[in-house]
């Protein structure tokens, strides 16, 4: 039986995606559930699976080709040639012939063997004598899968490529005293490596120049004292974790916090859709997560609606996928606010991007003991700098400054997100 395996259907927005990478050539058997092709989009990699054992018959795409949702990917067969296994055929009728000796016979790896791994995974790192415990699984539940081998073989030719001696030129001149004067330079030869911008990373910079040459983006800032949420959150740590089996974290606070706000300040939470402006009666809340390659903004939806301990699961949820790289193109869809935290990598300040079509973003940042003034008294206070990019067509800057100062007043006085007042 053959099998034609084209693109799937990747997400109601998505019609083309980019060929990142193809793990099989023409001719090679497979096994259902290999991984055939790498798929790279606007929003996440998928890869294209065999839908049975067989054999690759032919290969409509190269790496690098953009091609339409439904296009032809491969052809193959569940009908196993026998022109696929002549080594296998030919060993088996020269065995009682001829003996291997030890330096023709290579040993089984196996630690390989021991490996959570896919089939192609391990035969690839077989064939090329990678270790499979040195790989970091990036698929489900860790196991290591094609691309994994894939990476960490390149990894190693680099390595052994960058351990020569950079050559070496040695000159003897006379100077002026008759004394022999020699000069050594060494030429360290310079390296360039130019790869292809990801269908994601392009993505990225084309939404993020088009929010900045369609929006009227102004940010404005303020400060806020943590030292309330962060004794509040030390106090009730131990008792929120046992009881919802997970920590208790300060995006929740802000989040809970954002969409008070929301709800107080509409226009924040609005978009502008040609001539209308769309008021939205719900806050779905996109959260920025940094991933190897790139940043995602998945969306918690209906956080107006939610605890504190459902905000951080499916926080805790959408990490989880975006470091194993199994976010779906949904996952994106439907944000009315954006909140960033560049303190996790140290950020003091920041003005963010707005993510289109949303009307403004949170930026959080790093928490650092500061001299500040309470009650006309010097104290030591954690403060965080709080910065809010919008859309000055749509928001005003009172409307900014309120939305802010409020966010302000609800993370210092946390009792009030409870109370909602």
């Amino acid at each position: 039986m053959k099998y034609d395996v084209v693109v799937p259907a990747v997400g109601e927005s998505i019609s083309e995606v980019t060929i990142a990478q193809i793990f099989f050539k023409v001719g090679d058997s497979v096994k259902k559930e290999d991984e055939l092709v790498e798929l790279e989009t606007e929003k996440v990699n998928v890869s294209v699976a065999a839908p049975a054992d067989g054999v690759i018959e032919s290969i409509n795409i190269n790496v690098g080709d953009t091609i339409n949702v439904g296009s032809l990917i491969l052809t193959m067969s569940d009908e196993i040639s026998q022109s696929s296994k002549p080594a296998e055929s030919s060993k088996t009728e020269q065995a009682p012939q001829k003996s291997e000796s030890k330096e023709e016979k290579k040993p089984e790896n196996n630690s390989n063997q021991n490996a959570k791994a896919s089939p192609a995974a391990s035969r690839m790192a077989g064939e090329q004598g990678v270790d499979l415990k040195n790989i970091s699984g990036t698929g489900r539940d860790g196991m290591v899968i094609k691309p994994d081998v894939v990476n960490q073989s390149g990894n190693q030719s680099n390595n052994q490529e960058r351990q020569g001696v950079p050559p070496t030129s040695v000159s003897i001149s006379r100077g002026s005293n008759s004394q022999n004067v020699i000069s050594q330079s060494i030429e360290y030869p310079e390296e360039t490596n130019v790869v292809r911008m990801s269908s994601l990373r392009r993505t990225i910079a084309k939404r993020l120049k088009e929010a900045q040459n369609t929006s009227a983006i102004l940010t404005t800032f303020n400060e806020v004292d943590m030292s309330v949420v962060m004794e509040m959150r030390k106090r009730n740590q131990d008792d929120f974790q046992k009881k919802h089996g997970v920590k208790l974290g300060f995006m929740s606070f802000f989040i809970k916090a954002a969409t008070l706000a929301l709800q107080e300040i509409p226009a924040v939470n609005a978009q502008i859709e040609g001539d209308n402006i769309k008021y939205n009666n719900f806050c779905n809340i996109s959260v920025a997560i940094g991933t190897e390659k790139g940043l995602v903004v998945p969306v918690i939806r209906h956080c107006d609606k939610m605890s504190f301990d459902q905000i951080e699961k499916e926080i805790i949820n959408y990490a989880g996928k975006a470091n194993k790289g199994t976010l779906t193109p949904n996952d994106f869809v439907g944000g009315t606010f954006t909140i960033s935290n560049g303190g996790t990598y140290g950020s003091m300040m920041s003005t963010p991007i707005i993510n289109p079509p949303q009307s403004a973003i949170l930026g959080m940042h790093s928490i650092t003991e500061r001299a500040v003034v309470v009650n006309g008294q010097i104290v030591i206070r954690p403060m965080m700098y709080l910065a809010l990019s919008y859309d000055h067509r749509l928001i005003d800057g009172k409307e900014a400054v309120t939305f802010l100062v409020k966010i302000k007043n609800y993370i210092e006085n946390p009792q009030r997100m409870l109370l909602s007042c």
